[in-house]
């Protein structure tokens, strides 16, 4: 790992682990683990069950992008491969933008696929969640609307959601719309600096010509997945699948600490919570958790210490477990490429 990548990471863990002393400071560090030595264990087994279903239906959905790409990947393969994703995106910063590359190089090892399509198949995914997290926030708000004034908490958090996406569709099509502009000029500008950084390890000439290639290989790999409409009607139904079982996940941990919570609360509760994962900590850890305690306080009149306990309940399925599993998959992976 390079410096500048390590500092980042130390940051950014020390940030998390900030953000989480002061949010256990403020909702009272002993009343949460009361209630978490208290919860129900089926329902703690449960969302551990329901996480799984997650993991699974998004890899299924990796799966089906790679096949639209012409790369064959068993199914328990790509369920493997994707929990190594989320590894790679809970141990970096920025989530997804540091997780994607390594989760490209796990594609590439297992499939015998180039790196730019193992980019181009986990981009895809991460870009395809979008519609069913959207519709499922705009469903969910709606609903609450109806037997609730939208308090200004939730509006803000809805409208910088919106902000937000609206801001990376706009990246994606304009990128869309010049990459034949940026496959023929981007390399000829980075080439020399990375000859130049590289101390002559690298010949800008060769580097240029790989670049270019490898730019249109993956704008190439993009198109094929957009224009194969049967896979990506199932890619969008795994997706929501994957979505509600993250939903009914977080019902059954609020359950295990002996609360219910509205179902159509969960439903714009996840998506809106997540954005925090693009925070430079490693994961949005810390700041997914607070972000959970700042929206399902007001909303639902729960106490703050039982709603970060469910939430800890929650992510210990979605974070910790993947972390887990994912450095032991990533971990074998490794070992056997190296044979």
């Amino acid at each position: 790992m390079a410096d500048g990548n390590r500092r980042a990471l130390l940051l950014g863990s020390l940030a998390a682990v900030g953000v989480l002393a002061v949010l256990f400071f403020l909702v009272g560090a002993g009343e949460v683990l009361d209630t978490l030595l208290a919860a129900e264990p089926r329902f703690v087994a449960a969302t551990v069950a329901f996480t799984l279903c997650w993991l699974a239906a998004w890899g299924l959905m990796l799966r089906t992008v790679l096949g639209s790409l012409d790369v064959s990947v068993p199914v328990h393969t790509s369920v493997l491969v994707y929990v190594g994703a989320v590894f790679a995106n809970n141990v970096t910063p920025f989530g997804q933008a540091g997780g994607e590359p390594v989760a490209a190089l796990l594609i590439s090892k297992v499939s015998d696929c180039r790196y730019e399509t193992g980019l181009a198949g986990i981009a895809s995914v991460d870009v395809l969640n979008v519609v069913p997290s959207l519709s499922l926030v705009f469903v969910g708000v709606g609903y609450y609307a109806t037997t609730a004034a939208v308090g200004d908490r939730l509006g803000t958090a809805v409208a910088s959601a919106v902000a937000l996406v609206g801001g990376v569709v706009v990246a994606i099509a304009i990128v869309w719309r010049y990459r034949e502009t940026l496959t023929a000029r981007l390399p000829a500008l980075v080439s020399p600096w990375v000859g130049r950084l590289g101390r002559g390890r690298y010949d800008a000439a060769a580097l240029e010509t790989d670049l270019t290639g490898r730019l249109t290989r993956f704008f190439d790999d993009i198109e094929r997945v957009g224009t194969d409409r049967w896979r990506l009607s199932v890619v969008v139904a795994l997706s929501l699948l994957g979505w509600l079982a993250q939903a009914v996940a977080l019902t059954a941990a609020f359950a295990a600490v002996g609360h219910a919570i509205p179902p159509y609360v969960v439903l714009f509760a996840i998506p809106l919570a997540n954005l925090a994962g693009a925070t430079p900590m490693p994961g949005g850890l810390g700041g997914i958790e607070a972000a959970y305690v700042a929206l399902l306080v007001p909303i639902t009149g729960i106490d703050a210490s039982a709603i970060t306990a469910a939430v800890l309940v929650f992510r210990g399925g979605t974070y910790w477990m993947p972390v887990v599993l994912g450095g032991i998959v990533t971990s074998t992976l490794g070992v056997h490429t190296l044979r």
